[in-house]
């Protein structure tokens, strides 16, 4: 999910294809090297998807009709996080992934099973908290749905309030279901959305998969049409994911799309089952690092995660 960007200029507006870092597996959990500095532009086909997508930055661009589909389909897996405040997620559904070390890019949390870290707040969200300790360390909270529910194809949505600050790293992801024995990035991997702290108006989609990894994931970046901070209120941050073809949105309106043809002749592997992450992370090589403009505690505010098909 760490990427490093580059911009392309299409259709009179800048977008950007984003580059992640691989991750190692360690304890059957991703993670990630430092980002490379290598670069690769998109293929002629990835370039003419951006060209087309890319109105969807301009401010009062209309709802994209391709965007509208899923409003009328059922849902057929949510989590609404209904219950008690201060009670976990419903552990039939999430793993609370643990530890530090960095996770491969120099990051400085170590996510808990603590409910200070992941609770449900009594109104119908879960709460990722990124907090700094007594000691001066760092932790937050990783929730996935490995071994225990994956999605393949429909609308894969979640309203999200963003965190905010310098070196704060939200993250909606999916990772592909037969990891740990096929590798990353062989076994895939989708970003829904990414925010880095220091681009408090812009998210990122991406996937990575063999030969499109690292500093060459495929990606496109949204950007509020207001200029406004992405963590002032809720949004509906979406992938549509059919066979051979993977369409982001952000509030109903379409800014990327990727098919086999983007891959420029490299293995698509994204037709097959993949589970869900939600993550804060803090600090790492690409969003820096916290300083003194940045306040904690930092929450991501989950109203629910969906699919629909």
């Amino acid at each position: 999910m760490h990427r490093r960007m580059r911009t392309l200029i299409a259709a009179g507006v800048a977008v950007t294809a984003v580059g992640a870092v691989a991750p190692t597996l360690t304890g059957g959990q991703a993670t990630r090297p430092e980002r490379r500095t290598t670069r690769r532009a998109l293929t002629g086909v990835g370039l003419a998807a951006a060209a087309a997508l890319a109105a969807s930055t301009v401010a009062a661009a209309p709802v994209p009709a391709s965007a509208e589909p899923a409003a009328r389909q059922a849902a057929v897996w949510s989590q609404d996080f209904d219950g008690a405040a201060g009670s976990a997620p419903d552990p039939s559904v999430w793993n609370l992934e643990t530890g530090a070390g960095g996770w491969g890019n120099g990051e400085l949390q170590n996510y808990t099973t603590s409910r200070s870290n992941s609770a449900l707040d009594g109104n119908g969200n879960l709460v990722i908290t990124a907090q700094r300790e007594g000691d001066g360390s760092y932790t937050s909270a990783r929730l996935t749905t490995q071994n225990k529910y994956t999605a393949q194809y429909g609308r894969v949505e979640a309203r999200i309030k963003m965190p905010r600050g310098q070196g704060i790293w939200p993250a909606f992801w999916m990772l592909g279901a037969d990891l740990p024995t096929n590798s990353w990035p062989s076994a895939g991997e989708i970003d829904v959305m990414e925010n880095v702290g220091f681009e408090p108006h812009r998210v990122h989609g991406t996937v990575h998969g063999p030969g499109y990894s690292g500093s060459e994931g495929l990606s496109g970046t949204w950007q509020h049409p207001q200029g406004w901070s992405i963590a002032d209120d809720f949004h509906t941050f979406a992938v549509d994911w059919a066979p051979g073809s993977i369409t982001w949105s952000v509030d109903g309106q379409v800014y990327h799309q990727v098919t086999p043809a983007s891959t420029g002749g490299d293995p698509w592997v994204f037709d097959k089952p993949f589970f869900i992450i939600l993550n804060v992370a803090v600090g790492g090589a690409w969003p820096g690092y916290p300083d003194g403009s940045t306040a904690l505690p930092q929450r991501m505010v989950v109203d629910y995660v969906r699919v629909t098909q």
